[in-house]
């Protein structure tokens, strides 16, 4: 049994984290801090947790946490986590940040990309990529784990297969995805409510959305079988659609000379057909969110237009679970040598 601490425990990631650890069987104690609504019952902010989880969220310094706690969650914006985690912290516990601070391993691209410093960039290096299927190996020793972005789970879950067996060309990469709302996070921002959202969908941060050089950073290992993390470059357009929560990325690759439709089946098969928490569907059956909401899965399938000599690669998850708070206690389970599907293996509810 572990103890374990959110910091960020009051936005949407951080409360879905805090609802799959609170139900965790390895997991005894859970401390919520929150700047915001300190001293505040966690159940006044979320009264879906009353009488479940009614304990008082703390403003505390990490150091203080680490007193505490085997593992530390971070769900806070770019540049903070930066600035919190250091080796003093690490010697102490795990470190697993959703935010965006180590996720990129050249400081000068984050720098560019997040318009932001970093506060500890002698620790980038030595901090293991989150993606769970793909780094499992690298997790289970690591102390400071960087939890992949929403949409960059979903488009590297479903391209690694294509470009790992060499299957596709490394340029055009198209990579369309959609999200809900809640990838947005909670703050107020006029373009997020309900009257400019609804009944409409929209392209945003068209060529500079930051999840992309995180895309290019782990597809290129992906195409180099790890040698170099530079070579791809992708084509990302994120849409919002009004819906809560999900995402659907859409992969458009050129087939290389000869490929076949069952060279593509086998690679994914290869890769992800023992993987629990992703789901190959039959050939015809396309990914849709409604059936990986509110779940750790990750549903997968391919088209390929012989016309165009293309395959089109889909994937769909959730962009609270999988793509945030599910993927990051899937690493914890990893780590700890719990069985990975501890506190995870909860079935999308439908009707929603």
């Amino acid at each position: 049994m572990i103890s374990v601490a959110v910091i960020g425990s009051t936005g949407y990631a951080g409360s879905a984290l805090v609802r799959l650890l609170n139900n965790h069987p390895n997991v005894n104690k859970v401390y919520a801090s929150s700047h915001s609504y300190s001293s505040r019952s966690y159940s006044d902010i979320y009264p879906n947790f009353r009488n479940r989880f009614d304990e008082e969220c703390l403003d505390v310094d990490i150091k203080e946490l680490t007193k505490k706690s085997d593992v530390i969650f971070l769900c806070l914006p770019h540049s903070i986590s930066s600035y919190q985690v250091d080796d003093e912290v690490l010697k102490k516990c795990v470190v697993i940040d959703l935010g965006a601070d180590y996720r990129l391993k050249d400081v000068e691209t984050y720098k560019s990309w997040y318009k932001s410093d970093h506060g500890s960039p002698q620790l980038i290096a030595d901090s293991v990529y989150g993606l769970s299927e793909l780094y499992r190996d690298e997790i289970a020793s690591a102390k400071l784990i960087a939890n992949p972005g929403c949409y960059t789970t979903c488009a590297i879950l479903v391209a690694h297969p294509l470009l790992s067996e060499n299957l596709i060309e490394k340029s055009p990469i198209i990579i369309d995805a959609k999200s809900g709302v809640s990838g947005a996070g909670r703050s107020e921002k006029l373009d997020l409510l309900y009257c400019e959202v609804n009944e409409s969908i929209k392209p945003y941060g068209v060529t500079t959305h930051r999840h992309t050089p995180e895309i290019e950073q782990q597809l290129s290992l992906s195409s180099s079988k790890g040698k170099n993390s530079t070579g791809i470059k992708v084509t990302f357009t994120p849409h919002l659609v009004p819906m809560n929560r999900g995402i659907l990325c859409s992969v458009y690759g050129t087939l290389k000379k000869g490929v076949t439709e069952n060279e593509v089946e086998q690679s994914y098969k290869k890769w992800y057909s023992n993987e629990y928490f992703i789901r190959l569907l039959k050939k015809g059956e396309l990914p849709q969110t409604r059936w990986v909401a509110n779940s750790n899965y990750c549903d997968i399938n391919f088209v390929i237009d012989w016309r165009t000599n293309q395959v089109i690669a889909f994937g769909a998850l959730d962009n609270l679970i999988k793509g945030a708070s599910g993927q990051a206690v899937q690493n914890m389970n990893i780590v700890f040598g719990f069985r990975e599907g501890s506190g995870l293996e909860e079935l999308s509810p439908f009707p929603m």
